[in-house]
C-alpha cells in the first residue's frame, strides 16, 4: 500500500505510558510516533512524566510533552496524572497546538482528557485499545470475588470514553471481538501494532549463556503473565535447559523464590529491565520463546521473538493463536497445564531440524506485521476520521 496521506498533519498522540517505560503499549506508542514523524508529520506525544515534573523535549523527531504525575501504590514504574491538573494541562496544549487529529492509546486519565478536549474543539479522534481488566487486577490487588463486577464496570467505562472517537482500533481480530463482546459498537477494526522486522532479523546470535538450550520470556512480571508456569515446566525438563527472564514487576520476588524452591535457581536468570541492545542479544541467543500470559491482545514481545526467527510456545489464550501456528512456528498449550507446556518445549528443543523449520515459520508469519503497513493503515484511518477519504473494506484486517 502506498502512503495514503499526501500532506503533513499535526497529530497529538495520547499515551498513559511511554519510554523509558518498558512495556508493549509504550513501545507501540513510540514506534507509531517516530514512524509518523519519519513520514513528515508533526507529531506530539502527551504522556505522564516519569519523574513527576512537567517537561517538553524533542526525541527522534517527536515532541514529547510530559505532564505532572504521581507514583501509585500499585506498581513501581506506573505513574498517574491527577485528573483536574491533567484536564487543564491538556486543554492548554490543545489550544496551543491546534492539531488536525488526536490519537489516544488508552482511556485512563491522559486519554480521557484528550478525548474530551478534542471533542470540545471538534478535532477528530482515533482511539486504540491495548486494555484488558486482567492487566490491572494484579496491580490493584482486586480480590477474586470482585473481579467480575470490576471487569464489567471497566469495559463500560472504556465504551463511554472511546464512544466519542470517530475510529476505534485494536491490535488483532480477537482483540476487536473482545470489544464487541463487551458492548462496544461494531465499528472497531483490527490494526496490527506492527514491528520493525529488520531490526531483530539482522542482530547476530551470540553464544547462549552457560551452554545448552535456552528458553526466553520477555515482559512484565505480573500475575497475568503466569511466568510461574514456565518455571514449573522448566523443572520438568532436562538440566541442560535453562531460562532467561527479562522484565520486572510485582511478582518478581515471588517467582525468584519459586525457582529456588523448585531447585532450578541455577538454571534461571532474572535480568530485570535491560537496555535495547541487551534485549536484541537475548532474542538472538535464545532457542525458543515462551509466552504463558493469558491477557495478550497481541504480544509485542512474541512478535519481536518471531522477527528474530525464534519458535514460540505460548498459552492458547486471547490473541496468541493469531501468531502461533501449531506445528509450523511453535505450539500452543492450555493455560495451567504445566506438563503440556514442558512437553511442548521439549518437542521444539528436541532436535535442530525442528528448531530450524519453526524458525523459518516464525519469519514467514511475522512478515505480515511489518510496521510500514501499520503506518499506512493509520494514515488511511486518520483521513477517514477527518472526513477526507474512506478505508478500503478488509484492509484493516
Amino acid at each position: 500500500m502506498s502512503h495514503p496521506v499526501r500532506r503533513a498533519l499535526r497529530i497529538v498522540i495520547g499515551a498513559e505510558t511511554y519510554p523509558p517505560d518498558v512495556n508493549g503499549a509504550a513501545r507501540f506508542a513510540q514506534r507509531l510516533s517516530e514512524g509518523l514523524a519519519g513520514r513528515g508529520h508533526d507529531v506530539h506525544v502527551v504522556c505522564p512524566s516519569t519523574e513527576g515534573r512537567a517537561s517538553t523535549e524533542v526525541v527522534d523527531g517527536v515532541t514529547v510533552h510530559r505532564l505532572r504525575s504521581h507514583r501509585t501504590p500499585f506498581h513501581d514504574s506506573f505513574r498517574i496524572c491527577l485528573p483536574w491538573r491533567a484536564s487543564k494541562d491538556v486543554d492548554a496544549l490543545l489550544a496551543e497546538l491546534q492539531p488536525d487529529l488526536v490519537h489516544v492509546q488508552a482511556h485512563f486519565v491522559v486519554g480521557r482528557m484528550l478525548v474530551r478536549g478534542a471533542a470540545a474543539r471538534e478535532v477528530p479522534v482515533v482511539a486504540t485499545n491495548h486494555f484488558m481488566p486482567e492487566n490491572l487486577f494484579g496491580h490493584a490487588r482486586v480480590p477474586g470475588w470482585l473481579r467480575s463486577a470490576a471487569s464489567r464496570w471497566a469495559w463500560r467505562d472504556l465504551g463511554r470514553v472511546f464512544g466519542a472517537a470517530s475510529v476505534v482500533t485494536a491490535p488483532t481480530p480477537r482483540a476487536v471481538e473482545l470489544l464487541h463482546a463487551n458492548g462496544f459498537s461494531k465499528r472497531a477494526v483490527p490494526v496490527s501494532c506492527g514491528i520493525d522486522i529488520e531490526r531483530y532479523r539482522q542482530h547476530k546470535a551470540p553464544a547462549s549463556i552457560g551452554g545448552g538450550r535456552t528458553v526466553l520470556f520477555v515482559g512484565r512480571l505480573d500475575e497475568e503473565k503466569r511466568v510461574d508456569e514456565l518455571l514449573r515446566a522448566l523443572a520438568l525438563l532436562p538440566p541442560g535447559v535453562r531460562a532467561e527472564i527479562i522484565g520486572d514487576g510485582s511478582c518478581r520476588q515471588e517467582w525468584t523464590a519459586l525457582a529456588g524452591r523448585l531447585g532450578i535457581a541455577d538454571r534461571v536468570a532474572f535480568h530485570g529491565f535491560v537496555a535495547e541492545e541487551d534485549l536484541l542479544a537475548a532474542y538472538a541467543r535464545c532457542d525458543v520463546f515462551c509466552m504463558p500470559g493469558i491477557a495478550e491482545l497481541q504480544s509485542l514481545a512474541t512478535m519481536e521473538a518471531m522477527a528474530a526467527g525464534k519458535p514460540v510456545v505460548a498459552a492458547d489464550a486471547m490473541a496468541l493463536p493469531h501468531l502461533v501456528r501449531p506445528g509450523r512456528n511453535g505450539w500452543l498449550y492450555q493455560p495451567g497445564d504445566v506438563q503440556a507446556l514442558a512437553d511442548r518445549l521439549a518437542q521444539v528443543l528436541g532436535d535442530q531440524a525442528t528448531l530450524d523449520r519453526m524458525s523459518a515459520g516464525s519469519r514467514e508469519i511475522i512478515a505480515a506485521h511489518q510496521v510500514e503497513g501499520t503506518l499506512d493503515m493509520f494514515e488511511s484511518l486518520y483521513l477517514r476520521a477527518m472526513g477526507e477519504a474512506p478505508v478500503e473494506a478488509g484492509v484493516a484486517a
